[in-house]
């Protein structure tokens, strides 16, 4: 389903400009950790402990700035939501129920 999706006209050109776009974002980093550190956003990292693209550190740097950031590692690789569809959702799940909601 994946290639057939990447293989749509124009999409090579959409995604080799994410890519080479991809420094605008490392360089907004600071401000991105700034907001965490001020903010305190309540924030969960489900990530695939065997990612080459996104390693774990990723993962566990924002706990540099959240001090209570949600990281919940699975043994997967950089396609988690299609390997762990089921326990995604279910950690979703109960980290949104564990947010506060706005009474009416």
């Amino acid at each position: 389903m994946d290639w057939a999706l990447l293989e749509r006209p124009g999409n090579k050109e959409i995604q080799l400009d994410l890519f080479l776009d991809y420094a605008s974002n490392v360089n907004l980093y600071p401000k991105f950790q700034e907001y965490f550190r001020k903010s305190q956003p309540p924030l969960l990292a489900i990530w695939g402990k065997n990612d080459p693209f996104f390693v774990p550190a990723g993962a566990e740097a924002f706990r540099k700035d959240l001090r209570n950031a949600t990281v919940q590692f699975l043994d997967s690789g950089h396609f988690a939501l299609e390997t762990h569809v089921e326990e995604i959702a279910s950690a979703m799940r109960d980290f949104l129920q564990k947010m506060p909601h706005p009474t009416a």
